[in-house]
């Protein structure tokens, strides 16, 4: 068992996982995503929570690093999310730590979306607006409020998003133990991660085939038959590849070089 992280150690720990927290886009690949980043923001709080247990740190960082895509502003609010999970890991033995990751995937997907909608959508808008109708005037001020009020918007939420999500995370996980729901939100949240990644796979993976045939004058096109058999199923094909891949060890590297090779004889065959 665990100390509790202390008031003051959260106080830090919000501190360095909002600049931590600016690395998200950097360090974007096509293996996790952004769970680089995400693990490096919850590094310093699993080094508190597992402190002197190596192999339950490593353990760790391998869920905290798992595929990730979160707008960047509720970022610190879901590595809070997280690491209240953690904490709780590491002081109860029955917890289930699959469930980490399960509410994680569970919450990225709508996060990801309001936030979008909030700040590019909306808030980017508006102060963009505001900004142009002085720039338009030739006031120098334009661009200089526009730079403010957006990153008033933008950066005091996720300043704040790692202690917000960390108290609401542990209150929330300590409820639904005692109430018997934790097992419930598991399997809910479980349901809801795989059907956000299967949804993204079909908007994200192109991979389609313009090859027809011709049978009694009358020409039929693979891909109508495909899609009528299994919507997107060549994507899924694909992906399902390059999981098997990744699970026999061989490097994301390798992987992406092996598309690109592959690439140019399927589309010289009509796949694109």
């Amino acid at each position: 068992m665990t100390e509790k992280i202390s008031k003051d150690s959260i106080k830090k720990l919000n501190r360095k996982n909002f600049w931590r927290s600016l690395t998200l886009s950097g360090s974007w690949n096509y293996l996790n995503a952004q769970g680089n980043a995400i693990g490096y923001m919850m590094l310093p709080g699993l080094k508190q929570i597992y402190k002197g247990d190596r192999k339950k740190l490593n353990q760790a960082m391998k869920r905290s690093i798992a595929y990730c895509n979160i707008n960047s502003v509720f970022s610190p609010l879901l590595t809070g999310i997280a690491t209240s999970m953690e904490e709780e890991n590491a002081n109860d033995p029955n917890f289930d730590e699959n469930s980490i990751n399960a509410v994680k995937a569970s919450l990225m997907g709508p996060l990801a979306g309001i936030g979008d909608s909030l700040w590019w959508g909306t808030f980017r808008i508006i102060t963009a607006g505001i900004g142009i109708s002085l720039a338009e005037k030739g006031n120098v001020l334009g661009p200089i409020l526009f730079l403010i009020l957006f990153n008033l918007t933008y950066m005091v939420p996720r300043y704040f998003g790692f202690s917000f999500g960390y108290k609401a995370g542990a209150q929330f996980i300590q409820k639904a133990y005692k109430n018997g729901l934790i097992n419930i939100i598991t399997k809910a949240a479980t349901i809801l991660g795989l059907t956000m990644v299967g949804g993204m796979i079909y908007t994200t993976v192109t991979f389609s085939t313009k090859i027809s045939f011709t049978v009694s004058h009358k020409s039929y096109a693979i891909q109508t038959i495909l899609d009528q058999i299994f919507k997107g199923i060549l994507p899924l094909m694909a992906t399902l590849l390059c999981l098997f891949l990744i699970r026999k060890k061989v490097s994301a590297n390798k992987i992406i070089i092996g598309i690109i090779i592959l690439a140019i004889p399927l589309a010289a065959l009509g796949f694109a």
